[in-house]
């Protein structure tokens, strides 16, 4: 089932409202309540002024070629075929003019064929990748190519991650080069269709476009430079939600426990596994499991991310 059709079923609200016993389920579920006594200690020392950006979209927008873009090199796995490549989350750091970055390329949640256990696990893989919080959701779309499902983007984004959420994200079309082979501006297209006009207003932070076949850097410095003010504008921290902090909180629970069972290993490899494997997302899925006794679809998307929530923060009480 489609992640758009789960969501306009409006599953967050079931799980908002849902029963204690569903809570204990959660709570009970062996390992959830152990990263309570787990002290958190610093975490890895990143480069200050990290840019978190998160790439969302459809099955073919351009998200992976947008992000080798971005990173300078090819990390992510990208073909010119409308069918989706990417079938789990991935992240990759690099750094562009001093700047660190960090970029997650997300499975195309629109319209693939992915179960609800499988949304639910790339979506909880996502917040633990782009925790404490992304600086941006990057929008990825392709000019001529805007559909019905995509017009829904920024509510399904503020539906997952709040209604906040849409002060952080930002259009990014593909393929500009087309546009400029027909001689058509960005600005003439978006002023020239109602649906894309309205989907770029509820993009807070503007758009950007990428010519895919550039070699220069500098629209890449410029895409960075329109974060940096949106940013800015938003305070000048990232975006945070309960349930960023509390993956975040999961990953350092996560990392010490590595670290001292492997008192080799780097805090950077350590950040790593502790990203992909942690009790955060372990309870989303404990938490699909839930919600598919719920009702007729079973919330797994709500039921997964805001029980994960309740888990992890109420875990303590319990004992």
């Amino acid at each position: 089932m489609r992640l758009s059709s789960l969501l306009n079923r409006k599953c967050s609200v079931c799980v908002l409202s849902a029963t204690d016993s569903c809570r204990k389920v959660l709570i009970s579920v062996k390992g959830v309540e152990k990263g309570c006594q787990t002290q958190i200690h610093s975490g890895p020392k990143f480069k200050t002024g990290t840019k978190s950006i998160v790439m969302v979209g459809k099955t073919g927008a351009g998200k992976s070629a947008a992000g080798n873009i971005i990173i300078e090199r090819r990390v992510f796995k990208s073909t010119s075929a409308s069918s989706s490549v990417t079938a789990e989350c991935q992240k990759e750091t690099s750094e562009f003019g001093g700047q660190a970055l960090a970029v997650v390329d997300t499975p195309g949640l629109f319209d693939t064929k992915l179960s609800q256990e499988q949304v639910v696990k790339e979506i909880s893989k996502c917040i633990s990748f782009a925790a404490p919080g992304p600086h941006v959701f990057l929008v990825v779309i392709q000019p001529n190519r805007f559909t019905k499902e995509e017009q829904e983007t920024v509510k399904i984004i503020q539906k997952i991650f709040g209604d906040e959420a849409a002060r952080y994200t930002m259009a990014l079309f593909t393929h500009g080069d087309d546009l400029e082979a027909d001689e058509v501006s960005v600005e003439d297209l978006i002023g020239g269709n109602k649906e894309l006009n309205d989907f770029i207003s509820q993009c807070e932070g503007g758009y950007h476009v990428f010519n895919n076949r550039q070699k220069d850097s500098s629209q890449v410095k410029e895409l960075l430079e329109k974060i940096n003010t949106m940013v800015q504008r938003n305070g000048g921290s990232c975006y945070s939600k309960e349930m960023f902090e509390e993956a975040e909180k999961a990953i350092k629970a996560e990392m010490d426990r590595l670290l001292e069972e492997n008192p080799e290993m780097s805090e950077e490899e350590a950040r790593r596994r502790a990203e992909r494997e942690n009790e955060f997302n372990r309870a989303c899925l404990i938490g699909a499991s839930v919600g598919s006794i719920l009702g007729p679809l079973g919330a797994a998307l709500g039921a997964g991310l805001a029980a994960a929530v309740v888990a992890l923060k109420n875990k303590c009480v319990t004992q």
